[in-house]
């Protein structure tokens, strides 16, 4: 029995060669499955795969850059906040953090480690779970997937194709292109912070060319796990990873024993700059900005090369503007300096007293129909009564203040009165002759008030409206030294009939002493004399967009303009009669730095050389002996200036235009509505409210001496005067010019 049990488990020579023929047909079978499944992963059958002009251009979501003119960046437009840099802008010690890290045989695989693979595969079934993706397959995820998938089948299968997609990377590209590729796309968690550009301006505020061992060992470090690796949420687990990354450098070889024992005893030290949207300086300008370039590259048709549209959040570009980054900053210095005064005068003059009492009351209500809130109650299908009572419901909100945002409890409606009574304030400063802005102020806190008032607001002008009427007169051959009537009148009759307010300081009155004293009725006597549509005509030229209808008020400002307007204006005066359009953009390129749109401004010849001249001479008297004095006396500025103060009717608008022969700046200055303002004269006249912020820019742009703006005086026009300007010697020298005017006005 026992003798056929054992026969019968004998292997014969048959059965071996039968179960040998079995196993190769398993293991070919086994490989050439295999084989066909990575096949068919490599053609897509499980996925789309990059194909070769994906992995020539890939894609990723690249914030733009807003440029100033001396190379500082003001700003980004972004899904995600990333921008890119090349290997010679990354630190040494990023990318061997990196290799010690991540991947040591970096240099020495080509995408795919497969001596660390099976290692790997060993450690995990024993229980020890590790990572064997290589830099180059990291980077294939971040490039080509929409991340780790989260189950064991999808992700086998994503793993494959990481395989594919890193051995296509290392036949098309570096392995120094592939460390900048990855450093470009990482993502660092918090704070919308993608790209070792973004993470190093947001953790420490620098460059990543700049990043010392600690700094480049956090940022390693993070990319384990960006959110347990916080160095702002959980700094003691920031500090462990920082540790072993460094360590990992010394048993690489990048640093030494004692390096590594003395880094790892350093404190975690920050220097935070959160990016948002909004933040940074010039964020008004920033948003002008992004809606005139899509605006502009939808009429020039400018698209992609495979036509499709480019998208300011995710391609990239890099936007060279005008802007000077000191300038804009001391712009804002000046703004936030002199309206923390005038806020408070504000504040105090509606202590007592209800702003919103009679007619007014209906700004409130106003103010309710337009807000979100009311639009979201309306659309909830809630009632006037329902809507009421949430407006008067108290809710915890911040509010804005110039000593910062508060974070308090009132109700929707309080705060429309609370925001209603916040003082605005807009400001631009250009060069006349290249049309350049250098500096652009759109209001007082983009976070709570986005509305820009430098070009897309527009207010009363008022009396920064009268050097267009002395300019028609001037380019018609009359003398700043003539002299006009300066007494009411009215001009016009019935219906028609119109009669400017104000006082007079004497008359007869020469045309100069009119303009600096910035008398209503001699200046209306004057457009009665040019004529309104002539006067009309000429403010349209020099570049005022809004309506100016051609009634004789228009002299008095009776017309809305924007800041952008009237400054483009002003600076055809200093500009020999000039027009150069204000320029804020000079080009955009795409992230490879190939140009793709350059702005090139509108120039106009819009008045006669000297009669520029002539205006710019009269401009100056308002500062040297009129109503824009106190730049003299109270601020002490003492170069060649000149300007024009502008009050709109209950001192609603008060605005200055001030100019100097390299810079010509706009400022306004007024409540959100035209019916809340200063009670007094006083308080809200252009020298007092608008004034002083032209005045405090300049003391900064003239104390910096890298900006090289000099103090000469306005040059002459080619060829000279004809005229003489000096009004002691206009008898002697023109009186008979004086009486053939006299005779032709019926004096």
């Amino acid at each position: 029995m026992s003798k056929q049990v054992k026969k019968k488990n004998t292997l014969t020579t048959e059965d071996t060669k039968r179960y040998t023929r079995t196993f190769w047909k398993v293991l070919i079978g086994l490989i050439l499955l295999g084989f066909l499944f990575i096949f068919s992963v490599g053609v897509g059958l499980f996925g789309k795969l990059p194909t070769f002009r994906d992995l020539e251009n890939p894609k990723s979501n690249l914030a733009s850059e807003v440029i100033s003119d001396d190379g500082v960046v003001l700003g980004t437009y972004f899904v995600q906040n990333r921008s890119n840099v090349r290997y010679n802008e990354l630190s040494p010690n990023l990318v061997q953090a990196l290799i010690a890290t991540e991947d040591k045989r970096f240099y020495r695989h080509s995408g795919i480690d497969y001596r660390r693979t099976f290692t790997i595969i060993f450690y995990n079934l024993i229980g020890k779970r590790q990572g064997a993706s290589t830099i180059t397959q990291q980077l294939a995820l971040n490039l080509f997937s929409e991340g780790r998938a989260r189950s064991t089948g999808k992700r086998i299968i994503q793993k494959f194709q990481e395989w594919i997609t890193a051995v296509r990377l290392e036949r098309n590209y570096t392995k120094e292109e592939i460390i900048t590729m990855y450093f470009n796309t990482v993502d660092f968690g918090a704070y919308n912070t993608y790209g070792i550009k973004s993470a190093a301006r947001t953790y420490f505020n620098t460059t990543p060319d700049k990043l010392d061992v600690k700094q480049a060992a956090i940022l390693v470090g993070m990319l384990k796990g960006p959110g347990i690796y916080s160095p702002v949420r959980y700094p003691q687990n920031a500090i462990r990873r920082r540790n072993v990354v460094i360590e990992n450098m010394r048993s690489e070889g990048f640093i030494t024993r004692e390096e590594s024992l003395k880094l790892q005893k350093e404190p975690l030290v920050l220097d935070m700059r959160i990016s948002k949207y909004g933040g940074g300086p010039a964020p008004y300008f920033r948003a002008v900005l992004k809606r005139e370039i899509q605006r502009q590259f939808n009429e020039l048709s400018i698209t992609k090369a495979d036509g499709t549209p480019w998208d300011l959040d995710r391609d990239g570009l890099k936007i060279y503007t005008t802007i000077n980054s000191k300038m804009q900053s001391y712009a804002e210095e000046a703004q936030k300096e002199w309206m923390k005064t005038v806020q408070a005068s504000f504040d105090r003059q509606w202590k007592t007293r209800d702003p919103f009492r009679g007619d007014k009351a209906k700004l409130l209500e106003m103010g309710m129909k337009r807000s979100d809130r009311y639009r979201m109650l309306k659309q909830a299908g809630k009632s006037d009564a329902e809507i009421k009572k949430d407006f008067d419901t108290p809710v915890p909100m911040t509010i804005f203040t110039w000593d910062g945002d508060k974070d308090t409890t009132m109700t929707p409606m309080d705060s429309i009165r609370y925001n209603k009574l916040i003082l605005r304030n807009s400001f631009m400063s250009m060069e006349p002759q290249t049309g350049y802005v250098r500096a652009w102020v759109g209001g007082v806190n983009f976070e709570h008030y986005k509305y820009d008032q430098v070009k897309m607001g527009t207010r009363q002008v008022g009396s920064t409206a009268k050097p267009f009427t002395y300019a028609v007169a001037i380019d018609n051959g009359f003398s700043p030294c003539f002299q006009v009537p300066n007494v009411p009148l009215t001009i016009g009759s019935g219906p028609y009939a119109w009669t400017p307010r104000g006082e007079s300081v004497g008359s007869p009155i020469t045309l100069r002493r009119a303009l600096a004293n910035s008398q209503n009725f001699a200046t209306a006597y004057m457009v009665n004399e040019v004529g309104a549509r002539a006067v009309a005509t000429l403010t349209k030229r020099m570049g005022i967009t809004s309506d100016v209808p051609e009634y004789p008020s228009i002299s008095l400002g009776a017309y809305e303009a924007s800041v952008y307007d009237m400054v483009g204006a002003y600076s055809a005066f200093v500009n020999h009669g000039v027009w150069v359009e204000p320029t804020y953009v000079l080009r955009v390129e795409d992230k490879n730095g190939m140009p793709i749109y350059e702005k090139t401004p509108r120039v106009s010849k819009v008045l006669n050389s000297e009669s520029a001249y002539i205006m710019v001479d009269m401009l100056k008297s308002v500062v040297d002996g009129g109503s824009g004095g106190r730049l003299r006396w109270r601020y002490n500025l003492t170069a060649p200036m000149g300007g024009k103060t502008g009050t709109t009717n209950d001192n609603a608008d008060a605005w200055f235009i001030g100019i100097t022969p390299e810079l010509v700046s706009g400022v306004w200055t007024g409540a959100e509505d035209r019916g809340i303002s200063f009670a007094s004269m006083a308080e809200g006249q252009g020298a007092q409210a608008a004034l002083p912020v032209f005045a405090l820019y300049m003391q900064k742009v003239y104390a910096d001496t890298t900006l090289h703006y000099t103090k000469d005086d306005f040059p002459l026009p080619e060829g000279g005067l004809t005229r003489e300007l000096d009004c002691s010697k206009y008898q002697q020298f023109f009186g008979e010019e004086e009486e053939q005017l006299d005779d032709r006005l019926g004096f």
